[in-house]
């Protein structure tokens, strides 16, 4: 959406210069991102997520960028979620799993999970040496309500959600596990999961970030059914012939 006017007029935003793209090497991005300076609350939150927006760490950001529109905001409606056989099948293979909601506060045995699977699937990008306050720094803003949902098989933890309650949703901002157990796989549960938090807490929508056709790190949401994305002024279900149209 490149028509700032239709925020509250309080709401002060700034532009990154041209950078490579995370997703798409080939390509050059930019980020909009709400002023640092900015005092936002869950409230500036909330309607942003709406509009497309996304947390990182104290930041509020979504896609800029001058020639391109695949990275696309999306988010599933959690009535009417229709999961298919390949989930229903890895709802049915974790049932032993049970889901504790912990407060977005630091943990020892979080972060050590954290840097396991970091160094398993993302060892050389930089991520798999973040610290205590990296992490930190991903769990909550300092404005956030955010909850971790845990993971565990018996006594031993294997999975961390990081979750964000919207007014409306929640939004599934990073999910880490085990890589041992990744024949589980977790990360679909993760998502299933939330969604039923979402059901659970009399919401609306599970909000997945950015849906890209041509990335294999963000096709995958397409797969969760019926999904919706912001078309840069309303939201509106995503269909598999959906691309860059906008």
């Amino acid at each position: 959406m490149n028509n700032l006017s239709e925020f509250p007029g309080e709401l002060k935003f700034k532009v990154t210069v041209d950078h490579e793209c995370s997703y798409l090497p080939e390509k050059q991005a930019r980020t909009l991102f709400v002023d640092p300076e900015f005092p936002l609350t869950m409230a500036h939150y909330s309607y942003l997520a709406k509009a497309g927006f996304r947390r990182s760490g104290d930041h509020v950001y979504r896609p800029f960028c001058r020639d391109c529109g695949l990275c696309i905001p999306v988010r599933i409606p959690a009535a009417s979620f229709k999961p298919d056989r390949s989930q229903r099948r890895v709802t049915k293979s974790n049932q032993d799993l049970v889901i504790r909601e912990h407060t977005a506060e630091f943990d020892e045995q979080h972060y050590q999970l954290y840097r396991k699977y970091m160094q398993a699937r993302h060892k050389g990008g930089g991520m798999d040496k973040d610290s205590r306050h990296d992490y930190e720094h991903l769990l909550k803003a300092s404005w956030s309500e955010s909850i971790l949902l845990a993971f565990y098989l018996e006594d031993n933890l294997i999975m961390i959600a990081v979750t964000d309650v919207l007014e409306d949703g929640l939004s599934a901002v990073y999910t880490f596990f085990d890589p041992e157990y990744a024949k589980r796989s977790l990360g679909v549960y993760g998502i299933l999961s939330q969604l039923e938090q979402v059901k659970k807490r009399r919401l609306e929508y599970l909000y997945l970030g950015y849906w890209n056709p041509q990335s294999n790190k963000m096709s995958y949401k397409s797969r969760y059914q019926p999904l919706e994305f912001f078309n840069g002024e309303f939201w509106q279900p995503l269909n598999k012939t959906a691309g860059p149209f906008f």
